[in-house]
């Protein structure tokens, strides 16, 4: 206790530490020396065999080379920054706008495109610089070549073409290929000139010479068609059915007569034994008036009878006239028996 006393609280702290420690160390002991308890496993153990792992041979070669070092290269690439694209649609519409006016100003004024002269099929007496002259694409661009306006133009400056048909191809290439209307009637009207008339009655220009025609001269004017319905086809000029008349009667035209047309008597000739003979315009019963006519003449040509008139054109009530003696004049009725 004395010795307690007297250290000094320092003293007295510092040997309480050593005791405390050597406490501890012995405790510590006590527990290492403690014996562990045995822990048994309910799960069975599976023995693994692992196969044993293949060393990896190493083989030396040496080569009577000199010692290479090789060094890495350091490449550095340099680095491209893309501009951000922001899309504008005003823009775009404008660029675009732009190009479609250059590519029309080229296609417009490009000679490349410019159509020398159109190819005209199927003409025969018309001329294809008489077709070409109405036409009006000569020189001008295929893009402005329009075929309808075409092929109406040509129908109206041209009556003599029955139809026809306008093809634009590219790059410069019009073709047109016409069918022209036929004649089967030479027409002198009088104090207006020359005509032909086609099989519906269609008058137009005559151009060169065809054989067959026949001939007639119209006293006065011809009763005219119906028109046909269609603006670019002519007004017929004639009836079809004069027109058939005309063609029926043609062959019984004695040589040295010339066949007329008058609103009085219709078709009609004056025949060179001196009398004439008068059939009207219809052309349904135009075979029963030619046996009529036929047979009149025969019975009066028998009989020694010189007539004036052979009128035949009401086929159920022919007639014909016969001068008597001085300047009077007899008409007598008979059927020709």
């Amino acid at each position: 206790m004395s010795d307690r006393r007297n250290l000094s609280r320092a003293e007295q702290v510092r040997r309480r530490r050593a005791e405390r420690a050597v406490k501890e160390l012995q405790d510590t002991k006590t527990r290492a020396l403690k014996p562990m308890v045995k822990v048994t496993s309910r799960t069975p153990t599976i023995p693994i065999a692992v196969a044993p792992r293949k060393k990896a041979r190493r083989y030396n070669i040496a080569l009577n080379l000199p010692d290479l070092h090789l060094h890495k290269p350091n490449i550095t690439l340099p680095k491209f920054s893309l501009p951000r694209f922001h899309p504008n649609w005003r823009l775009a519409s404008f660029i675009i706008a732009i190009l479609l006016g250059v590519g029309i100003y080229f296609v417009l004024t490009l000679p490349y495109f410019y159509v020398p002269a159109a190819t005209v099929l199927g003409n025969n007496r018309l001329g294809r610089e008489d077709i070409n002259g109405v036409l009006g694409v000569s020189g001008e661009s295929i893009f402005t070549v329009q075929p309808e306006e075409v092929r109406t133009r040509l129908l109206l400056n041209y009556p003599e073409l029955f139809s026809a048909q306008v093809d634009v191809y590219l790059p410069n290439h019009v073709h047109v290929t016409v069918v022209e209307r036929q004649p089967v009637i030479f027409l002198e009207q009088a104090g207006e000139g020359y005509t032909w008339i086609d099989a519906n009655g269609v008058a137009f220009r005559p151009r060169g010479v065809v054989e067959g025609l026949v001939p007639i001269r119209a006293l006065d004017a011809p009763p005219a068609g119906l028109p046909s319905g269609d603006p670019l086809s002519p007004t017929p000029y004639m009836t079809t059915e004069l027109v058939d008349a005309v063609r029926l009667l043609a062959p019984l035209v004695p040589a040295g007569a010339t066949l007329t047309y008058s609103t009085a008597d219709g078709l009609a000739w004056d025949d060179p034994r001196g009398w004439r003979a008068v059939f009207g315009a219809s052309a349904y019963d135009m075979p029963v008036k030619v046996r009529v006519y036929q047979a009149l003449v025969q019975s009066l040509t028998a009989r020694g009878i010189s007539p004036v008139l052979i009128n035949v054109k009401y086929p159920d009530g022919p007639f014909y006239r016969v001068t008597s003696t001085g300047d009077a004049a007899e008409e007598i009725t008979g059927s020709g028996q």
